[in-house]
């Protein structure tokens, strides 16, 4: 008799928005809600998920969930025309409540935003959006991973990794040594970052002037001991960042997480599109 195999680490969940809120200048966190909620399993820190979202006009996001397994989905979802399909994008979960549950995804939102930053701005109570996120807590969407004998934290994100730079150090074990840059386009969206950890945070707000990632960084003391970083955000920075802390800084390789969100005049679909980083 063969063993049962366990739970699919990603699934399809249909959602519907209960509530939004500004949170700044530069923020919209909407809260969603559903029957279907109650087996999604967010494994808190940068948890990832992909967000499917209807065109104007639509009732719901069109992914032919009658296709089949997963994979057959978004492979009819992908030949479907542009105009039809949902939008797809990739978002952090900054918070699950079981409990209540509500899962809440922050939106980076500007004047000349895309279609899921249009569609955040405009969001209302009963919207139905489509997500493909985790049934299982310990998933491969959950980038953020610590190697066994770190001393100390770095992170380094701008608005669109605020939110998972959030979670994260909600996640952080107290007492853990945590040394955090955040860039941010407006004083205003400076937010309170609960945490129990002996963090130390920098904000960047660009309209004051504030210098760039890797210059921040380069500027700064480190902690004695073993580092783990994390950085994430605009590609460019990230990447600047990254050769900053493993050639100057001489920190392992291994011991640097990071992911470019987004590229500056780059979609998302076209991010997709561009070769990994060395």
């Amino acid at each position: 008799m063969r063993p049962q195999a366990g739970p699919a680490p990603f699934r399809f969940f249909d959602l519907r928005v209960d509530r939004t809120r500004r949170l700044g200048p530069s923020l919209v966190r909407v809260t969603f809600g559903g029957e279907e909620l109650e087996h999604f399993a967010a494994g808190g820190r940068d948890q990832s998920l992909s967000l499917f979202l209807p065109h104007p006009g639509q009732q719901a996001p069109v992914v032919p969930r009658e296709a089949g397994d997963m994979h057959a989905v978004l492979g009819a979802w992908r030949a479907l025309p542009e105009g039809e399909r949902a939008v797809m994008r990739s978002y952090t979960v900054r918070e699950q409540r079981p409990g209540a549950g509500e899962l809440d995804i922050d939106f980076a939102v500007h004047e000349d935003g895309g279609p899921a930053c249009r569609w955040a701005l405009s969001a209302a109570a009963g919207d139905r959006v489509t997500v493909l996120g985790p049934a299982v807590a310990d998933n491969t969407a959950v980038r953020f991973r610590p190697p066994e004998g770190t001393d100390w934290v770095l992170l380094w994100g701008d608005e669109t990794a605020l939110p998972a730079a959030a979670a994260i150090l909600r996640w952080l074990p107290e007492g853990m040594p945590a040394r955090v840059w955040l860039e941010v386009p407006h004083a205003g969206d400076r937010t309170e970052l609960p945490t129990a950890a002996d963090a130390e945070v920098t904000w960047l707000v660009r309209d004051e002037q504030a210098p760039g990632a890797a210059e921040a960084v380069a500027a700064a003391g480190f902690p004695r001991g073993v580092p783990y970083a994390w950085i994430a955000g605009e590609s460019g920075s990230v990447k600047r960042l990254r050769r900053h802390l493993v050639n100057e800084r001489r920190i392992d390789k291994g011991r640097v997480t990071f992911v470019g969100y987004w590229k500056r005049g780059l979609s998302e679909d076209g991010l997709r599109q561009q070769p990994a980083a060395d």
